[in-house]
């Protein structure tokens, strides 16, 4: 593979053609948090030609003197104070990009911000041109299935921004990597989101559930952060052990999970169990992905109690992350043709239960099916069907 050679070392003083703009202070509505980056630069940065590796270059590097440590360290701050892991952080150097540079105006000088700043806090971020189009990677070291990547010295590097160019395909006009050598930036990204931001409370709406359990209603009034849809509108497809550990933010677990846990008080395990795979079975409605999105997509948890409708993937986490959270159990997650469920390891296992590794699971079905399935029982639509076991969690001992 053809690649250009871009050797960045120090900072090299030059000028730069730039349209003049009122001094402004930076704020950035973060999902219902607010950034502040000190002041926005007086210039604007343009390409001064077509887009190639020879234009980068001095964009780069005005973009390097254009931006102190100022910005660097509030970027550096925010994400400390509120423990962003990579994926949100990236979230938010995205919106911090957009607003120097809108990307409707200029996309590749967007692209560039971006870039600039996941190296500068250390990140492998590689530029990669195709056309007239700015490719950008990113340094990975996890199991990510729908999204184009490169190896480059057996290192791999997942597209960031394929969809911004949907239905564009990659491997019909390979990128060409260019090799910018920023000094410090070798850290690999984690897609792994394991904690939420404590959100504003002004940034929570309300959304009533309903379910009937044993011939009871139950009412659910909880609250949700609408632009977490946002957060993982271009969430890749992870791998099974990322996805099944994202959390609810705290005030979604706190309108959510104490009133769970009364409701079953008093209920032995497996029955609390079941009322968690009916609620998470019957408190929504069901659509299957590509009928929703029109394409495969798993929904956080919390997307999956705000979003209209909801497949097997989203539920399985749902309920999953429940079961987790309240009983702590051993679990299994059971990988079908087109279908997947959990199976949770009892005191007393029900029906026909699976054995895995020393211990029983009972197959627990919260997606809705042809048939009401009690705890232990398969789906009709399934039998005889082959299944993966694609992730086991396992409590950590106290």
């Amino acid at each position: 593979m053809k690649r250009f050679m871009l050797l960045i070392a120090g900072f090299i003083l030059l000028t730069f053609s730039g349209t003049k703009a009122q001094s402004l202070q930076m704020h950035v509505a973060f999902y219902g948090l607010q950034f502040k980056g000190g002041e926005l630069p007086p210039d604007r940065i343009r390409l001064k030609d077509t887009l190639s590796a020879a234009t980068l270059l001095p964009a780069y590097l005005a973009i390097q003197q254009q931006h102190n440590q100022v910005l660097l360290d509030s970027l550096k701050s925010f994400r400390q104070r509120f423990e962003l892991n990579d994926w949100l952080y990236y979230q938010l150097i995205r919106k911090v990009a957009q607003q120097l540079c809108p990307k409707n105006e200029d996309y590749n000088i967007y692209t560039l911000y971006k870039w600039y700043f996941l190296t500068a806090a250390g990140f492998d971020a590689r530029l990669a041109i195709t056309g007239t189009k700015l490719i950008f990677y990113i340094y990975n070291e996890e199991n990510i299935e729908d999204i184009p990547f490169f190896v480059l010295d057996s290192k791999k590097y997942m597209c960031l921004n394929i969809h911004d160019f949907e239905p564009f395909d990659l491997h019909l006009q390979p990128p060409v990597p260019l090799v910018l050598q920023v000094p410090g930036a070798v850290e690999s990204f984690s897609y792994r989101v394991t904690r939420l931001p404590d959100f504003e409370p002004e940034a929570y709406q309300a959304k009533r559930l309903d379910f009937i359990y044993n011939h009871r209603p139950y009412h659910f009034n909880i609250v949700f952060n609408q632009e977490l849809q946002a957060v993982f509108n271009n969430y890749p497809v992870v791998d099974f052990a990322s996805y099944f550990n994202i959390p609810l933010s705290r005030a979604t677990y706190q309108s959510l999970v104490p009133l769970l846990k009364n409701n079953m008080n008093g209920m032995k395990v497996e029955q609390g169990i079941d009322y968690l795979m009916r609620f998470t079975r019957y408190a929504f409605l069901y659509e299957n992905d590509q009928e929703n999105f029109g394409r495969e997509r798993r929904l956080s948890p919390e997307e999956t109690l705000f979003s209209p409708y909801s497949d097997c993937d989203d539920r399985a986490g749902l309920f999953f992350y429940l079961v987790k959270e309240i009983y702590n159990l051993p679990m299994i997650a059971l990988l079908y043709p087109g279908h997947i469920n959990i199976a949770v390891a009892l005191p007393d296992p029900k029906g026909k239960f699976i054995n895995y590794k020393g211990k029983s699971y009972t197959v627990c079905e919260p997606t809705p099916q042809s048939v009401d399935l009690p705890l232990g029982t398969f789906s009709p639509a399934l039998s005889g069907s082959h299944y993966e076991v694609v992730y086991a969690y396992e409590p950590a001992e106290n």
